[in-house]
C-alpha cells in the first residue's frame, strides 16, 4: 500500500542548493492547480520493490494517482483504492481513514504500507492482523529512502524464504 503525498510527493523539502536545483532529487509539477515537488528517487525505490510487491496506491489521490504518477515518474498503472468520502474510522479500525479500505483490499493476505501519516490506530490494528504487516513511516520532506526502501526489500526477502503453511 502506497499513500503518494509525503511518500512521493514531498513536503517542505529543503530548499534549493547553490544553482537553483532542488536538494532532493525530484521535479515541480502543478496537479490539479496544487504545486508538487515529486521525488525521483522515490519512484525508483518503488520501481525496484515492484519485483516484489503488488503495489497499490493507498492515497486520496484515488485514479488521478494514475493519471499523473506513471507520465511524470515512469512508475506503472497501479491498481488505486478508493475511499468512502468523509469517512471517520468504524467500530473495527477505530481511527486512520485509510484503513477499512486497506483491510477489504488486503483481505487477511500479508501486507506493507508505506505512509506519513501512521499512528497508534494504525499500530495496533496491524498487531492486531492475522496477517504479516509491515507499517512503513516516511518523514514528509524526505518521502521514500533508500532506508525505507531496504526495510520493505528485506521484509520482503524474510516472507519468500519463510516455510508455506500446511
Amino acid at each position: 500500500m502506497v499513500d503518494i503525498d509525503g511518500v512521493i510527493s514531498l513536503f517542505g523539502a529543503a530548499p534549493a542548493v547553490p544553482g537553483g536545483r532542488p536538494a532532493a532529487d525530484g521535479s515541480f509539477h502543478s496537479i490539479d492547480g496544487i504545486p508538487h515537488f515529486l521525488s525521483s528517487a522515490a519512484a525508483a525505490h518503488l520501481l525496484a520493490l515492484q519485483a516484489s510487491f503488488e503495489l497499490v496506491w493507498a492515497s486520496g489521490w484515488e485514479e488521478k494517482a494514475n493519471e499523473y504518477l506513471p507520465h511524470l515518474l515512469g512508475l506503472p498503472v497501479l491498481p488505486y483504492l478508493r475511499f468512502a468520502a468523509g469517512v471517520q474510522g468504524t467500530r473495527q479500525t477505530k481511527a486512520h481513514w485509510k484503513l477499512e479500505s486497506i483491510d477489504a483490499y488486503a483481505a487477511g493476505r500479508a501486507l506493507a504500507w508505506i505512509d506519513d501519516a501512521l499512528g497508534p490506530a494504525c499500530e495496533d490494528w496491524a498487531a492486531a492482523r492475522s496477517a504479516p504487516t509491515l507499517l512503513v513511516q516516511t518523514v514528509p520532506e524526505h518521502g521514500l529512502t533508500t532506508r525505507e526502501a531496504q526495510l520493505l526489500a528485506d521484509w520482503a526477502a524474510e516472507r519468500s524464504q519463510a516455510p508455506a503453511a500446511g
